[in-house]
């Protein structure tokens, strides 16, 4: 039996136009009813979140900014796990200047980007949260949960994702949450890592959790959970990745909020 439920946000709970379903608000409001414990696990800043779930009307544990941070249910930050300074540094200014990529920065309370780009607000249907341009050289290193770099042709991050990696190696943790978005967070830092301190402290083990997901950011959480679902929508590399998941139906079609109905409430 499964106590404990994470999900990602964007192409998992979430549906395709960034909203939660009135099927899904009502599916987790009755889970938590029940005493399942639900846990936001997104790569979302934590602002975002918790308006998210203020919306709801829940008790949930947040994994914010792809495990950098975790909030307890009374909103309170009792983990975080910051960038290097001189990582995020050179991350401020890498592709500072490319007219295609745009930077975004994840510093404590705010949201950073290197140029004016109003559409971005379409992820924000369930939250107000707005975002201030930055300049390398002025903008602090220190509480950087995560820098990320955001372009249309996903084929341009590709060499962007490599080179970090071959530059700090295990100092960084470099993740796609959707093939236009590449993520970049301390080494060390993942979900799965943070659903592990998450369920400890709510007195279970990582076996009794299920979990859902669809980027490559969803790879250590989706594997080291009791149970791991991948979405039908989800990047073909994390399928390939773990072949050894159920692959459920996509979030057009409410997958999450329907399997977790047969789940706990059928």
């Amino acid at each position: 039996m499964y106590h404990v439920v994470a999900s990602d946000l964007d192409g998992t709970l979430l549906s395709p136009d960034h909203r939660l379903t009135p099927y899904t608000r009502e599916t987790l409001q009755l889970l938590t009813e029940r005493g399942v414990h639900f846990v936001f696990a997104t790569g979302r800043h934590h602002i975002d979140v918790a308006q998210m779930r203020d919306g709801l009307g829940i008790d949930a544990f947040m994994i914010t900014s792809n495990g950098a941070r975790v909030h307890n249910m009374a909103g309170e930050l009792v983990f975080s796990h910051n960038l290097d300074a001189d990582i995020a540094n050179d991350l401020f200014a890498i592709k500072y200047n490319d007219p295609e990529i745009l930077t975004n920065v994840y510093r404590n309370d705010e949201w950073y980007l290197n140029r004016h780009r109003p559409e971005e607000k379409r992820y924000f249907r369930e939250s107000v949260f707005n975002y201030t341009l930055f300049e390398p050289g002025m903008l602090e290193t220190d509480g950087i949960s995560k820098v990320f770099f955001t372009c249309d042709d996903a084929d341009k991050l590709l060499p962007l994702e490599q080179a970090m990696l071959a530059r700090w190696g295990d100092r960084v943790n470099v993740s796609f949450s959707m093939p236009t978005c590449l993520e970049v967070m301390a080494g060390g830092v993942s979900k799965g890592h943070a659903l592990e301190a998450v369920a400890k402290t709510l007195g279970y083990s990582l076996k009794e959790c299920v979990a859902f997901g669809d980027g490559m950011n969803d790879k250590e959480m989706l594997s080291m959970a009791g149970k791991g679902c991948i979405m039908g929508n989800a990047h073909q590399r994390l399928k390939d990745l773990l072949p050894e998941l159920e692959v459920i139906g996509s979030n057009g079609e409410d997958a999450v909020p329907r399997y977790l109905r047969k789940l706990f409430l059928a």
